[in-house]
Formats: C-alpha cells, structure tokens, sequence
C-alpha cells in the first residue's frame, strides 16, 4: 500500500483502490402474509440488479415455513433473473417427506438447496432429537439430496464453535463429513471477531478444506435482537458492540448508520485478507445490504441501448 492508503480506513481504501469485484449472496426469509410479501419482493427487487451468485430462502423451525418457502424460491426462478437456493432442514420429517421435497424442487427448476439440520419446533436453539425414520443430521441430509440429483449444496459453518460441539477441531471434521457427502460451498453464522475467524480458516485450509467458504455477515440495527440471536446461536458479542449500540434504544437511524458501517467495515477488512464472496443476512431488508455491497464494488451494471430500449 501507499503511504497515502495506509492512511485510510478499510471503507475509503475500498473506494480509492479499485479492488476486484466481489461475489455475495443475499439471503431472506419466506412472508408470513401479504404486508411481508410485499416489503420481501421490494427488498428482491431493489437487490436483483446486483447480480448475485445466489439467493437463499430460510426453512423455519421445524419446516414451519415449508410451503412458504417452495412458493417463494419457485416464484424468483419464474420472475426473476435470480438463482434461488432453497433451505431444507431434517426435522419433524421422515426421510420419503423430505426427499420428495427435495425431488420437488429438482422438478421446478431450483439446483441449489442449504442443507440444515435445522432447530425444534418452537424451540431456537433447544435440545435436537432426529427423528427415527428421517435423516439424522445435515450430513446425512447432503447425502441424501446428491443421491437424489447433482443439486449445489450448501451447508452451515460455525466460525466460533457450534454451541454443541466440544471444539474447533471436531467442527473442522463434521465439515469435512459434509464435503464427504457432496457439500459444494460453506456458509458461515453471522460473526464480529474477524481475528478469531480468520484463525478458524487458517486451521480449516490447513486441514485440507478448500470448499469455498463465504462469511456470514448481519448487518442488524436492533443490538436486543442481535443479542437474542447470539445466546441462542452460541456466538460471543465483542463488547465494543454493546457500547456502539448504548443509549440508542429510540434512535433507529443512527442504529442503521452504525449498523451499515460496521457491516461495511467487517466486509472491507475481510477482503483486504483475500475473501471475495460473502452471504448477507438481509432480514428481508434491502437499504443496508445495497450501502455494503455499493461499498465493495458491487453495483449495478449499466444496460446496453438493447436492454434499456427493451
């Protein structure tokens, strides 16, 4: 770097540099009725120009959201210039339920799934029982869904310990049972210590993973629901966070300034150490999301005098 760079922070760097475009991925949850599905489809709309790699659809708890979730992937891949992955958990299904799901989708035209195993019914983050006749983790899920068609097939990573596994290293070999299985790409949780993660995929390449793996990132304006989502998740809060966040419990838009900027830091440093794709967690809002990615590189692409005639 230039003395003049080194001057800068990671956020002005992005934009003086010119730094190679990178690859995200947005992912948003089906609505629960018209009023949401009318603030998802704008959120869809505003971020399609973006050209994503993909976009994601959650499954709730317990394949709660099951049909929403068919529905709304199916809809971006006949609407849309997008290419939706579906979520797909193992629970309160037996296996047949879940792979004429997964046929389903294979039939509709979708060709990415997240394979999860997914939380109880009700219950975030509470105790996991396989079911007797289904699948019994999301390792045994991959399986299955290669088994049933070449999907792509995403899986979940905990940067900082799942919260029920007794280490890093045991994480690194579940990982590797899952790319055993045909996991094509790993996602990670939403995290804030980048030295930790950066530590976590030391270790992970030096274990012979080299799936591509794309950092979570949350860009969230409530620090009380982040906080929820953190004890549920098992994942550490930095306490410069909480002091961000202090005393703004009835200011939500300095709340979303803080948050774009954060976000927009975490993203910046992490492609300063050479990550390129990475996997927003959109809350089914675009604004923030659109700020980041605009920061990075990532913007809409002009239309050739076709298109815009078209």
């Amino acid at each position: 770097m230039t003395p003049q760079s080194t001057a800068l922070g990671p956020v002005a760097r992005a934009g003086a540099l010119g730094a190679p475009r990178p690859k995200v991925s947005f992912e948003f949850s089906p609505p629960k009725g018209p009023k949401s599905e009318a603030s998802l489809w704008e959120a869809i709309r505003r971020l399609e120009p973006l050209e994503p790699e993909f976009v994601s659809v959650t499954y709730g708890a317990g394949g709660s959201t099951r049909e929403r979730t068919h529905r709304t992937v199916v809809r971006m891949l006949q609407e849309t210039s997008l290419k939706p992955a579906a979520h797909l958990t193992c629970v309160e299904a037996s296996r047949d339920e879940v792979d004429e799901i997964v046929q389903a989708y294979w039939d509709a035209g979708i060709r990415h799934i997240v394979a999860l195993r997914g939380d109880p019914p009700g219950s975030l983050g509470g105790v996991y029982v396989p079911p007797a006749n289904g699948y019994a983790n999301a390792t045994e899920l991959t399986r299955g869904i290669r088994t049933i068609a070449p999907f792509e097939v995403s899986v979940s990573l905990y940067p900082q310990v799942h919260p029920e596994s007794p280490s890093a290293d045991h994480d690194i070999d579940v990982l590797k049972a899952k790319v055993d299985a045909g996991a094509t790409r790993a996602i990670t949780q939403f995290f804030f210590d980048i030295d930790a993660f950066l530590r976590f995929m030391d270790k992970l390449r030096k274990a012979g993973v080299q799936i591509p793996v794309s950092p979570g990132i949350m860009p969230v304006t409530s620090f009380e629901g982040l906080k929820k989502m953190s004890v549920s998740s098992g994942i550490p809060l930095p306490g410069w966070i909480a002091n961000l966040f202090d005393g703004l419990d009835e200011d939500p838009e300095t709340r979303r300034l803080i948050a774009a900027s954060v976000a927009a830091e975490m993203c910046t440093r992490l492609a300063e150490e050479g990550y390129s794709d990475f996997h927003f967690y959109t809350l089914n809002r675009a604004d923030l999301v659109y700020a980041i990615c605009r920061v990075l590189g990532v913007r809409e692409q002009p239309k050739s005098p076709q298109e815009a005639a078209a």
